[in-house]
C-alpha cells in the first residue's frame, strides 16, 4: 500500500497531462486488480457511443484504443443502469452484449468518472477473459483513480477556457472593433516582424499609408453611422487587394496603413513601391453603398516608402510613409484648388 501512495504521489507531481496520469494509474490499477486488460473511456451520449482512450493489456486480452461501439451495448452502461461495479460472470449477467462477447470478457470491474459538476465524462475499468474475485482494496483504487482522472479532465477543461478567453482577449485588443482590421497597437509588432523578417533575408518592406480625403465632409453631411459604414466598406476593399503577405490595418480615424514584402534591394525599388502604392490607391476608388446613402469616391491619398533592410523600425518606417501620404495629399489638393480656379474665372 505504501509503495503504491508513493508511485501514485510521483505520476500526479510528474503529470501535465490526462495521458501523464492515466497511464501510469492503468499499470497500478492492473497490479492491484489482477486484471489482464484496464482502460479509461470516454462517452458520448449526444452520438450514443463509448470509446476506448487509453488501455493497457498484459496479456490473452486485448481492448484497443481507440475502438468505439454503441453505448446501449455496452457493459458500462448496464452497471452504471444497475448499480453493479464488480462481476466475476459477465456471460451470466449480461450475456446479451455482444461487444463483451467480442472481447471475451469474463470479469469486469468499472466505475464512472464524473468532471465538471458531475457530468458523465466516462468509465474506469478492469477485465480478464477469467474469472477473478474482488477485494474491497481493488475497489477503493479504482473509485479514487476515477476520482483523480475526473479531478485531471476538469483542471484541462478549465486551462483550455482559460486560455480560449486569454487569446479572445488578445485578439479583441489588438483589432479595431469597426473595421476588424489590426489595430495601431498590433500594427506595430506585425510591422516590425517584417522589418526583422526583411533583415535577415536582405530584403525591403514596402509600407503604404493612406488617409480618406473628405471623409470629414462624408460624416458632416450623412452621419457617423454612415461614416462608420464608409470605413467598415473601405477597409473589405482594401483587404481585397492585399497580395498573400500584406497586412492592412487601421492607424487610426479615417487613415490605413498597408505594408507587406518587397524586392532586395539590388531590384528597381522604386517601381515596385510605384506599382504597391497604385494598387492600393485604385482600391479605395468606387462607389460605396453605406446604409440608404451611396457614395461615389475618387479615393484616398496613398504615400509609401521602401524600407532598406537596417535602416529603421517600425516607429520610423510609419512616421515616413505618413510624411509621403501628406506630400501626396498637398499634390492633390493643389490640383483641386487650381481646378476650382479655372472653374470660376470660367
Amino acid at each position: 500500500m505504501i509503495d503504491l501512495v508513493d508511485r501514485l504521489s510521483e505520476s500526479m507531481a510528474a503529470a501535465r497531462t490526462l495521458e501523464d496520469l492515466a497511464r501510469p494509474m492503468l499499470e497500478m490499477l492492473e497490479e492491484v486488480t489482477g486484471l489482464e486488460s484496464t482502460y479509461l473511456t470516454t462517452i458520448d451520449l449526444a452520438q450514443g457511443t463509448q470509446s476506448i482512450l487509453y488501455a493497457r493489456n498484459t496479456r490473452t486480452m486485448q481492448i484497443p484504443e481507440g475502438l468505439t461501439v454503441p453505448w446501449q451495448d455496452t457493459l458500462c452502461k448496464r452497471a452504471l443502469d444497475e448499480g453493479r461495479m464488480f462481476t466475476d460472470d459477465v456471460g451470466d449477467c449480461w450475456g446479451d452484449s455482444e461487444a463483451a462477447a467480442a472481447l471475451g470478457i469474463q470479469t469486469y470491474l468499472s466505475t464512472p468518472v464524473y468532471a465538471g459538476e458531475g457530468m458523465l465524462y466516462g468509465t474506469l475499468c478492469a477485465a480478464s477473459s477469467a474469472r477473478h474475485k474482488m477485494n474491497d482494496h481493488a475497489r477503493r483504487v479504482l473509485s479514487l483513480f476515477a476520482r483523480l482522472i475526473g479531478g485531471q479532465i476538469e483542471r484541462e477543461w478549465l486551462l483550455d477556457q482559460l486560455l480560449s478567453a486569454n487569446a479572445k482577449l488578445s485578439s479583441m485588443a489588438a483589432t479595431d472593433t469597426l473595421t476588424k482590421l489590426p489595430n495601431r497597437r498590433a500594427l506595430l509588432d506585425l510591422l516590425q516582424r517584417q522589418l526583422e523578417q526583411a533583415n535577415r533575408q536582405n530584403a525591403t518592406v514596402l509600407v503604404g499609408f493612406l488617409d480618406l480625403d473628405y471623409f470629414k465632409e462624408i460624416n458632416d453631411l450623412h452621419g457617423h453611422a454612415v461614416g462608420d459604414r464608409f470605413l467598415a466598406a473601405m477597409a473589405v476593399q482594401l483587404r481585397q487587394a492585399l497580395r498573400t503577405q500584406d497586412v492592412v490595418a487601421r492607424y487610426g480615424g479615417d487613415e490605413f496603413v498597408v505594408c507587406g514584402p518587397g524586392p532586395d534591394p539590388g531590384a528597381d525599388v522604386n517601381a515596385a513601391l510605384q506599382a504597391f502604392i497604385e494598387r492600393i490607391s485604385q482600391s479605395t476608388v468606387g462607389r460605396f453603398n453605406c446604409l440608404d446613402v451611396v457614395i461615389d469616391y475618387a479615393g484616398a491619398s496613398v504615400g509609401g516608402v521602401a524600407v532598406l533592410p537596417h535602416t529603421a523600425d517600425a516607429d520610423t518606417a510609419l512616421e515616413c510613409a505618413d510624411q509621403a501620404m501628406y506630400r501626396v495629399k498637398q499634390a492633390r489638393r493643389a490640383v483641386a484648388d487650381s481646378r476650382q480656379a479655372i472653374a470660376r474665372k470660367a
